[in-house]
């Protein structure tokens, strides 16, 4: 199927953009990767008259200053995927990075845009829910950040307004020893989540300081499992701890059964990573 008729803008600088979302409020819709937009305009699940272009614009760069991590929305999957800062010193990212889509997606998909769509089986809303991330949100009224927690409301509903752009996401970077992987169930190669685990770890003398847990696919959006992470703040970071947390994750989840698994095998499945990816972040954490 082919998309519904639209007027195409592609602005020269974000007040441009900011002006013509302001113009057209509902009506427009911003395309960054369209990855996400394109497919759902073919299907006609979404209609603008108006579709807002920023995909040139100066928003794709990958930055630490002082102890957060910047990212332009319009940083590319590959972008992450190939970024010596994240391989550094944001573990977590650096693992989630390569497991998005496929080439062509990862090529072409920003990391603004597929927060912005909010998928519940989209991998970079639980990143940045287990790092603690947040998104800087602009429009013509002025700039405001947001909690990844905040922004993200429900299944394809963000906090963003009509006439707003997210422009950057920025993370904490971790002090002392830490560690962090992304573990993600797929059918074949390329897939959507049937189940992911997002989890970072840092430690504190011996002690775990702060653990971030956050599951894909399990939910209607991107699930937090703050149960899961209290257990383990200021806890020895041993095998029965790791075993608390899973079984805290999985009761957080609410997945459904379908053809990718039914709801026990993935609360399992939650369990399994959720444990394994505390061993994995321990483990780089004393490495380090």
């Amino acid at each position: 199927m082919l998309p519904s008729k639209f007027e195409y803008h592609r602005p020269e600088s974000l007040e441009e953009a900011y002006g013509l979302l302001s113009q057209y409020g509902d009506d427009a819709k911003v395309l960054a990767g369209g990855q996400s937009l394109i497919p759902v305009m073919k299907l006609r699940l979404a209609t603008p008259g108006h579709i807002v272009d920023i995909s040139r614009l100066a928003l794709d760069d990958i930055s630490e200053s002082g102890d957060t991590l910047t990212v332009g929305a319009l940083a590319r999957h590959h972008d992450l995927e190939r970024s010596d800062v994240l391989k550094a010193g944001y573990p977590l990212m650096a693992t989630a990075a390569p497991l998005i889509s496929d080439p062509v997606v990862r090529n072409l998909g920003t990391i603004g845009g597929s927060l912005c769509h909010a998928d519940p089986a989209g991998d970079w809303g639980s990143v940045m829910l287990a790092l603690g991330g947040s998104v800087v949100i602009g429009s013509a009224r002025g700039e405001r950040e947001l909690p990844i927690s905040e922004f993200l409301v429900d299944t394809f509903t963000t906090a963003l307004e009509p006439d707003e752009i997210l422009t950057q996401v920025k993370v904490p970077r971790s002090s002392g020893s830490f560690g962090g992987t992304y573990l993600k169930l797929e059918r074949k190669v390329g897939d959507f989540a049937s189940v992911a685990a997002a989890v970072h770890l840092s430690l504190s003398n011996g002690t775990i300081g702060r653990a971030g847990i956050a599951l894909t696919a399990v939910g209607s959006k991107n699930i937090q499992a703050t149960d899961a992470e209290a257990s383990l703040a200021g806890a020895e970071p041993t095998e029965a701890a790791f075993a608390e947390a899973g079984r805290l994750a999985a009761e957080a989840s609410s997945p459904v059964s379908d053809v990718r698994g039914s709801q026990a095998y993935k609360r399992h499945v939650v369990d399994v990573y959720v444990q394994r990816g505390l061993a994995r972040a321990l483990e780089q954490a004393r490495a380090a």
